[in-house]
């Protein structure tokens, strides 16, 4: 008969586990230069994005920029967190790419491709975050 410990891995479930924890660091700190750039374009020049008059969630570019730069800065702040395996940063990592999809998606009229691909890209974080089990 023979026995099995419940916790005990193997050697490859530890490597995709840090593989793809690895890999929702590296994704989010890249959305959160592109949102932290985004950010800077929107506060110094309104002028580079679309402006739709009659959008429901109408809001000042400028405070879409301060907000996607926050939003950026601490992603890049999340991302050193996940690449030291915190399991804070984890759990931050999710709310904060959770934050930037609804951020994006309320800002996709006023430059619609790149809000797509930083919604993509969000995603592609989250599920990262999502799928590897604390213990592995």
């Amino acid at each position: 008969m023979a026995t099995t410990t419940p916790h005990r891995h193997s050697a490859a479930a530890e490597a995709t586990a840090g593989g793809l924890t690895v890999f929702a660091a590296v994704l989010l700190f890249i959305a959160g230069v592109l949102d932290f750039f985004r950010g800077i374009m929107a506060i110094a020049n309104d002028n580079v994005f679309v402006n739709t008059p009659n959008y429901v969630f109408k809001f000042d570019l400028t405070s879409w920029g301060w907000i996607q730069l926050i939003l950026g800065v601490i992603a890049m702040g999340v991302s050193a967190g996940l690449v030291a395996r915190a399991t804070w940063a984890r759990v931050l990592g999710v709310a904060i790419a959770g934050l930037a999809i609804i951020a994006n998606f309320l800002s996709m009229p006023y430059y619609p491709v790149w809000s797509l691909i930083l919604v993509a890209m969000y995603g592609f974080i989250i599920w990262g975050l999502c799928v590897v089990r604390k213990d592995t």
